[in-house]
């Protein structure tokens, strides 16, 4: 029997309509691994009061119980991806994904699959190489004798943020087989980011201890795509969350709308 898991308050899936000449516009703002919707909320909100049409989606597995997420795997997350930016594209002339993290790796593979409506993407921190270390070495043979492992020991500390205060509830335990399923992708969305051809801002924390900032820097050798590269200098991998975080929003937001006025 499936086990019901309750989400928790803040991790929904959330939307905003838009309006204004904004509201043909669309914007897919994509958590992280393990993270929730917490992460990237006041991203997505920043891009609903300049109007923009907004789809937030809840990964599947994300938001309830690192046993949910066991079961999963990056095919459910990119078909959650896609499922809301289709619906996006059905209201709106143009649309933007943007991811933080893992998020960011969906927004890339996404952006880069060929859909017409795509105009721009936005990667903040966005796994892209291959994971470095011990355990990333060994994740195929210890996720066959244990379901999980400490965030920590994975590499990926939760709260990877330097503003005291601040959570996005993601989950202490890292389902290992989940984890696999996303680093056995990444050559081929590293290798289909030569089709990616629409603009692309990269934001990087300097001082990211989940995902090295060679991940970012990397990308303008990946691709063709006319790339702006943001350093965020006082943040750490939960950017929106953190001391750069008005930064951020304002440079996500004048990407958008460029992005969006070069498609009117």
């Amino acid at each position: 029997m499936t086990v019901q898991h309750e989400v928790m308050a803040g991790a929904e899936a959330w939307s905003y309509e838009g309006h204004g000449s904004c509201a043909a516009c669309g914007v897919v703002v994509i958590h992280g691994f393990t993270g929730t919707a917490l992460a990237v909320r006041p991203l997505a909100e920043a891009l609903s009061r300049q109007g923009f049409r907004v789809t937030q989606p809840r990964l599947p597995g994300h938001g309830t119980s690192w046993r949910e997420l066991a079961r999963m795997r990056y095919a459910d997350w990119l078909a959650e991806v896609e499922r809301a930016t289709d619906d996006l594209e059905t209201h709106c002339r143009v649309v933007v994904p943007v991811g933080l993290s893992m998020g960011a790796t969906l927004a890339l593979d996404v952006g880069s699959s060929g859909r017409e409506k795509v105009g721009g993407v936005v990667a903040i921190n966005p796994q892209l190489l291959d994971r470095q270390g011990v355990m990333a070495r060994l994740a195929p043979l210890v996720g066959r004798l244990i379901p999980a492992v400490p965030a920590h020991l994975a590499g990926l500390p939760p709260d990877d943020v330097a503003r005291a205060g601040v959570t996005e509830r993601g989950y202490r335990w890292v389902p290992i087989r989940a984890a696999q399923s996303l680093l056995d992708e990444l050559p081929r969305v590293r290798t289909q980011l030569r089709e990616l051809h629409v603009p692309l801002l990269v934001a990087y924390s300097l001082h990211d201890r989940c995902v090295a900032s060679e991940n970012s820097t990397a990308i303008p050798n990946l691709t063709s795509a006319p790339t702006e590269l943001l350093a965020l200098e006082r943040s750490r991998h939960l950017a929106p969350l953190d001391y750069d975080s008005e930064l951020l929003e304002k440079r996500v937001v004048s990407f958008v709308q460029r992005v969006c006025e070069s498609e009117a």
